[in-house]
């Protein structure tokens, strides 16, 4: 590494966003850049200042003296990249980027050097230094793909709508209220969200169908729908809801009826899926 790259890598690092000290190696996962679940590209979304389209042109290894703290699954790379597009951000940024990104240490050299591939950065700027960038997340890094960047400006489109969605903070309340047939009823789960209140519903029918639904206004639709996957509505109840309501929650009378409001809620959950983050 030559001299003006160490200086620039030393620059980089007393900037860089590290890992939490003390994480358990165990709970370390290595992520390469052709991974990211649609939970990583929200919160690497909420997280960045800005959002670049890049093409790698030159990426070569840290020292290990020059690599500051670093998980034990990683390896550090200093890069310098081609800006393409600034995808998010208020201010502007020049046509040459240098920053430092972690990939995982098992990678062999042909998947650790990323040259002339495109990639997507989720950084912020580094004051006092134009051409350089502070990744979000050490490994805040995505290959680029036509699937990616569909999914990304989605993302994108929804955190900045004026109708979005917010994540669950509390369930407030949930009660199952029995219909006037067998099989008949209705479960309510009340919800507090970063923005408001949130509903959902699950209807029970004679034939032992149940739908459910969420509504995110104050008052629930007459008929609301399961939020689609991969979209902010599904990630705001599967990555907020907690695995069961609090105690307090229930409002319903009978043990039967908390019973059954416990179960629709669990179902709620089953159906929304996991929230999987790399």
């Amino acid at each position: 590494m030559s001299n003006r790259i160490a200086n620039l890598v030393a620059g980089l690092a007393a900037s860089i966003c590290l890992i939490v000290p003390g994480f358990a190696e165990a709970q370390v996962r290595a992520l390469s850049a052709d991974q990211g679940t649609y939970v990583d590209t929200v919160e690497l979304s909420k997280k960045a200042e800005l959002i670049v389209l890049a093409r790698v042109t030159h990426m070569e290894p840290v020292t290990p003296a020059n690599s500051g703290s670093l998980s034990p699954v990683h390896r550090r790379y200093y890069a310098e990249a081609n800006t393409r597009a600034l995808l998010y951000g208020q201010n502007g940024i020049g046509g040459s980027l240098r920053y430092l990104v972690d990939l995982p240490a098992d990678a062999s050299p042909s998947a650790a050097d990323l040259t002339n591939k495109d990639i997507f950065l989720f950084a912020s700027h580094v004051p006092g230094r134009p051409a350089e960038l502070k990744l979000v997340e050490p490994t805040a890094q995505q290959l680029w793909s036509p699937e990616r960047e569909s999914r990304l400006r989605a993302v994108l489109r929804s955190l900045v709508s004026p109708r979005r969605s917010a994540p669950v903070t509390r369930v407030r309340e949930l009660a199952f209220v029995p219909g006037s047939l067998a099989g008949e009823g209705l479960t309510q789960i009340f919800l507090d969200t970063k923005k408001g209140r949130a509903t959902i519903s699950v209807r029970h029918q004679p034939d032992n169908r149940e739908t459910w639904g969420v509504s995110f206004t104050e008052a629930a639709g007459r008929d609301p729908l399961p939020p689609a996957q991969e979209t902010l509505e599904w990630y705001d109840l599967a990555c907020f809801l907690p695995p069961s309501p609090p105690q307090s929650a229930y409002v319903s009378g009978t043990f039967a009826a908390k019973q059954q409001a416990y179960s629709d809620y669990r179902m709620v959950l089953a159906s929304l899926g996991p929230c999987e983050r790399s």
